[in-house]
């Protein structure tokens, strides 16, 4: 018997998110757990014929067995569909349904084998909806939830959905996905973290200068104007991503991984962050791309990109600096910056140390302090350090010890898949901490709203504006 006996069950499944993430992270997941007997639902708005359904599914499954195949033996092109997941491709229905409806959303419970894991790949607004209909439903004693971000717009519409899902299932049951802090990456910072009796001690207020939590893309808006143009840098990424990111870079030691510890001390993190000197409009920069290059792409300014509204204002760099107000971190900043078509990919942690209290005399060269730097995706840590140069030996230069952490089995989705399936919610974001989340950024979105902090222009290729602190690479 089968260690495991589930059916995902996908909303919204003929849509951009399950094909280019969800189908290919489930594709990586099942040739991991080999003894797992996972059902295939799928369902939307679109009327799609069974062959054609498979034939998607097939072809998702396909490229990221390739990619897995490209990334374990250097080989590339295509792949022959392992056994193990044409059987899935076989076994897996599509049902042309409105989530909105009881009768077809009954109906699609109905072609459940398991107890789903219904994954709302929709709309914010139409996941509520529907799961305002589930609400009323008789549901399978182990049906789980998934939610995409954004979730809510705002500390109060989060609370009331919340309170929604709570009127139904417990919050073991309800996962609020985030998919940027994948398993292997959170408990790699947990391992560099609480592992090493070297580093530990040296992050906190005594030792730390600054840190600075950065996801520069140069992708542009990539046809994403409809979710885009009303979210922002803001709420896109800082709101939830990075968030999340700061609260596991500091956080304190949880009593164990399990999801209730780990949840616990990252929601008292988010509760103690406060704007940078109690002020939105000094801790907060925002930005929007003009016309530029980026590699060998022209890219139009925002405002001409389709479907963009100029008239609303929304940035495309956002930069907030917070302080976490508690013990081990009062008077550190965290600067936490985002955006899109900027000249070069950054996806890093960086924790800059206060200089030495007293370089004895005669030794000369020191011009950088000490650096602990940490990438997300693919997970990496470079320690900086001043040493004696290999010259002159009182002169001190500036060197580099780097390694690369575990990446894990999964992608990121196939990590955000089996929490769903197996009912583990490490990596999923707790209710409060999602309210939390949007309480920590409404003072500045309040302020951006009103137009009291300006809206600063960035050539497209570029590292930012002009005049900004673009934080030291």
């Amino acid at each position: 018997m089968a260690s495991l006996q589930t059916t995902l069950l996908i909303l919204g499944a003929s849509g951009d998110l399950s094909k280019r993430l969800l189908l290919p992270g489930l594709a990586t997941l099942l040739e991991v757990k080999e003894d797992w007997e996972i059902q295939l639902v799928g369902a939307g708005v679109e009327d799609i014929p069974d062959a054609d359904w498979k034939r998607l599914v097939h072809d998702a499954f396909e490229d990221a067995q390739a990619s897995k195949n490209e990334e374990d033996e250097g080989a590339s092109g295509t792949a022959t569909l392992s056994k193990r997941l044409q059987d899935v491709v076989d076994a897996s229905s599509y049902r042309k349904a409105d989530v909105t409806s009881a009768d077809d959303l009954k109906a699609l419970l109905a072609d459940c084998h398991h107890d789903p894991a219904v994954y709302f790949a929709l709309p914010p607004a139409v996941t509520e909806k529907s799961c305002a209909v589930l609400k009323d439903l008789d549901l399978p004693a182990g049906t789980r939830l998934a939610l995409e971000k954004p979730f809510g717009t705002d500390a109060e519409s989060a609370e009331h959905l919340n309170d929604l899902l709570h009127s139904f299932l417990p919050e073991s049951r309800i996962h609020r996905v985030d998919h940027f802090l994948g398993r292997s990456t959170v408990l790699n910072l947990l391992g560099l973290r609480f592992a090493n009796r070297i580093i530990e001690p040296l992050l906190s207020s005594v030792h730390v200068e600054r840190v600075d939590i950065v996801y520069d893309e140069t992708l542009g808006l990539e046809g994403r104007a409809r979710y885009y143009d009303k979210a922002g840098a803001l709420v896109d990424m800082i709101q939830s991503h990075l968030l999340q990111v700061m609260a596991v870079v500091a956080m304190e030691a949880p009593a164990s991984i399990d999801a209730d510890d780990l949840r616990t001390q990252k929601e008292l993190v988010l509760r103690a962050v406060r704007p940078w000197g109690g002020d939105p409009l000094t801790a907060g920069r925002r930005a929007r791309y003009t016309a530029g290059t980026v590699g060998d792409r022209q890219l139009p300014s925002y405002v001409d990109e389709d479907g963009v509204d100029p008239s609303i204002g929304t940035e495309t760099l956002a930069q907030i600096q917070l302080e976490i107000a508690n013990w081990r971190w009062a008077g550190v900043p965290f600067t936490l910056r985002s955006g899109k078509a900027l000249g070069a990919q950054r996806r890093e942690i960086v924790v800059t140390f206060k200089d030495s209290p007293h370089v004895p005399d005669g030794l000369t060269g020191v011009q950088r302090p000490d650096r602990l730097r940490i990438w997300i995706a693919p997970d990496k840590m470079d320690l900086e350090l001043n040493v004696n140069g290999p010259g002159d030996p009182y002169t001190i230069d500036h060197t580099v010890l780097e390694t690369t952490f575990n990446p894990g089995r999964l992608s990121a989705y196939g990590e955000v898949l089996a929490g769903v399936l197996e009912g583990d919610a490490t990596l999923s974001v707790r209710g409060d901490s999602a309210v939390q989340g949007w309480k920590v950024v409404e003072p500045f979105v309040t302020a951006w709203k009103a137009g009291t902090t300006p809206l600063d222009d960035y050539a497209a290729g570029s590292e930012g504006p002009e005049g900004w602190d673009n934080i030291d690479c």
